[in-house]
């Protein structure tokens, strides 16, 4: 019985296997290709559990008063409604908190598409002053101690070593599985018994010919950076795309947000420029900023998008049918 005894050390003791399955991300019609950064990074059951948890995590920032999900509020579509965000003791950031959704469809990250990957981007606002205001290992050594994360990273990845590609490819993950494509205009194309109204369908109409050429596809958004000619943020810090390439030509370009959802995510513009989508469609219509890199389409025109006024209640119409009630928990 002593021999039978000495022979059940550790080495010997046999734990439970966790299974993560795969799970898979549906491209939804006419939706670009997945990021190849998805595809390195598939999202797994507990991958996406974790990734979630950490996303809601308020230890991220320095005084443990900041999460993720703080500046990206599921009923803002993960907007937060601000002129600028606002982080760790109320500091004001450079910009316009942006929506993520969709975002394992997308080829750039923040407003100036200075991340390629989901993967690089949540360290820059755990280490921003404005934003959280700390660092990876200060928050590994935050959450190290909680065994309900030891258990999550155990199942997520095979071990419990918490390390900071970990919580990243985790945060990843989750954010993988923000997809919007469940609004009226997708149920209309789709002939799920939704039509829309006659100033709707006008709208539609008149967004082909007037926002298209950058509001394309069914991102809404052909992922270009461009200047139209906004008002400028006052801060020396701005430079919009040059801010990243260095290059005078990106002076003050910006990536083209994606136009679903847009009704929960006011204000518009990198800093919040527009507190509603009429005065957006005011400006563009009354006569933009120039610059000598102002997008073609507006100095071919007067450096304006001519609307009537009718034409803009139209073009609202319709861009509120690209709100997807469900997925901003509606």
């Amino acid at each position: 019985m002593i021999l039978l005894l000495l022979s059940c050390n550790k080495e010997n003791v046999v734990e439970p296997i966790h299974e993560n399955p795969e799970v898979t991300l549906n491209t939804p019609q006419g939706f670009p290709a997945l990021n190849s950064a998805a595809n390195k990074n598939k999202p797994t059951k507990y991958g996406i559990e974790l990734g979630e948890k950490l996303f809601h995590e308020k230890k991220f920032s320095g005084n443990n008063t900041i999460s993720c999900a703080d500046c990206h509020k599921q009923s803002s579509a993960f907007a937060d409604n601000n002129i600028q965000a606002i982080g760790i003791y109320g500091r004001v950031g450079l910009r316009n908190t942006p929506p993520i959704q969709n975002l394992a469809f997308m080829k750039f990250y923040n407003w100036d598409g200075n991340k390629l990957t989901l993967e690089s981007q949540p360290l820059v606002p755990i280490i921003t002053h404005e934003e959280m205001n700390s660092s990876i290992m200060e928050v590994i050594g935050k959450i190290r101690v909680e065994s309900e994360y030891t258990d999550l990273f155990k199942k997520a990845f095979g071990d419990d070593h918490i390390t900071p590609d970990r919580i990243y490819r985790s945060i990843a993950q989750y954010e993988y599985t923000l997809i919007s494509a469940n609004s009226k205009y997708d149920k209309v194309k789709q002939n799920k018994g939704e039509i829309f109204t006659e100033s709707e369908a006008r709208g539609y109409q008149v967004f082909q010919q007037k926002c298209a050429s950058c509001h394309s596809g069914e991102l809404f958004t052909d992922q270009s950076f461009r200047n139209i000619g906004f008002p400028l943020n006052p801060s020396l810090e701005e430079a919009g795309r040059g801010r990243v390439t260095g290059i005078p030509a990106d002076y003050m370009r910006f990536r083209v947000p994606s136009l679903r959802n847009a009704e929960y995510t006011a204000p518009y513009g990198s800093f919040g420029q527009f507190s509603t989508l009429r005065a957006v469609l005011d400006y563009l219509d009354n006569g933009v900023l120039d610059d000598d890199n102002l997008d073609p389409i507006l100095k071919e025109n007067g450096n304006r998008i001519p609307l009537s006024e009718q034409q803009k209640d139209d073009i609202i119409s319709f861009i509120k049918t690209l709100s997807d009630h469900a997925f901003v928990g509606g």
